[in-house]
């Protein structure tokens, strides 16, 4: 029985060692991360603050475009990036020969389209301009908005690939203007109306919820299942420990709350 008794206490302790090992295993971690400026930005700061706790140093990079937060994952330069939905980050695999996975879905953000010179959308004279992203996934976003608000009729079928050149109908005549992300806001009021992404409407102090003339519907499977914004990392490091621990900071109460309280509707938390 004494002996049993030993045994067992042996075992208790070895599971006991290999515990504190991987816990503090991380412990003087620094995780180097690359953002959009808001809303990934502040959240991650968030985070920092729960991984701290940890003894885990977070560094946030800010960027202000889509391309090279993830050529940085990719050459190592950076260890994961925040700023991009799932469908952005598969064309973007598929056009740059990249390596980069979702390690986690954080959150949503609503894609609208606000006023520039024309103040309704019923007022949308015949010849209007409407700006919308010009790169492939955000574009498709747009011109889905526009169709779901009966301006325009995509081919059947395009679904999250249309383009332009998709269009079968507009019945106003609207000239659409792609421009780069960053950019329609700053160019807000050269044009009638612009589809915006919910980082870069946030940036300018826009919220989709009471700013937007009209948002896509965020209950879609289409809209749930393709642009939830991921946290991501070059394949490989998914299992890392420290990035699982972010993960951790990042679907935390903490984060949730001030995703709520910070962004009142123009962020939405996926977990």
């Amino acid at each position: 029985m004494k002996r049993l008794a030993s045994l067992v206490l042996i075992l208790v302790l070895v599971l006991t060692l290999f515990a504190g090992c991987g816990s503090s295993s991380v412990k003087g971690s620094t995780i180097v991360v690359g953002a959009s400026v808001t809303p990934h930005a502040e959240i991650l700061n968030v985070a920092k603050e729960i991984l701290a706790e940890k003894g885990i140093t977070l560094k946030v990079v800010e960027f202000t475009d889509y391309v090279q937060p993830n050529l940085n994952v990719e050459n190592g330069q950076l260890d994961a990036n925040y700023f991009q939905h799932v469908l952005y980050l598969n064309q973007f695999n598929k056009d740059n020969g990249t390596h980069i996975v979702q390690v986690a879905a954080i959150h949503y953000e609503p894609f609208g389209i606000y006023a520039g010179k024309t103040k309704s959308i019923e007022e949308l004279k015949d010849g209007a301009v409407i700006s919308v992203p010009n790169d492939g996934t955000n574009e498709a976003r747009a011109l889905l908005l526009l169709e779901s608000l009966g301006l325009i009729k995509l081919k059947e079928g395009v679904g999250t690939t249309a383009t332009v050149l998709d269009i079968v109908e507009n019945p106003k005549n609207l000239e659409i203007k792609e421009l780069e992300a960053a950019q329609l806001t700053l160019s807000l009021q050269d044009v009638d109306m612009a589809v915006i992404n919910g980082n870069y409407a946030i940036q300018a102090g826009l919220n989709a919820l009471t700013d937007a003339l009209a948002i896509e519907d965020k209950d879609s499977d289409v809209i749930r299942n393709n642009y939830t914004n991921i946290l991501a990392v070059k394949a490989g490091k998914e299992n890392d420990p420290a990035i699982q621990e972010l993960v951790k900071a990042l679907k935390s109460e903490k984060v949730k709350n001030f995703i709520n309280e910070r962004f009142k509707g123009a962020v939405v938390p996926m977990f």
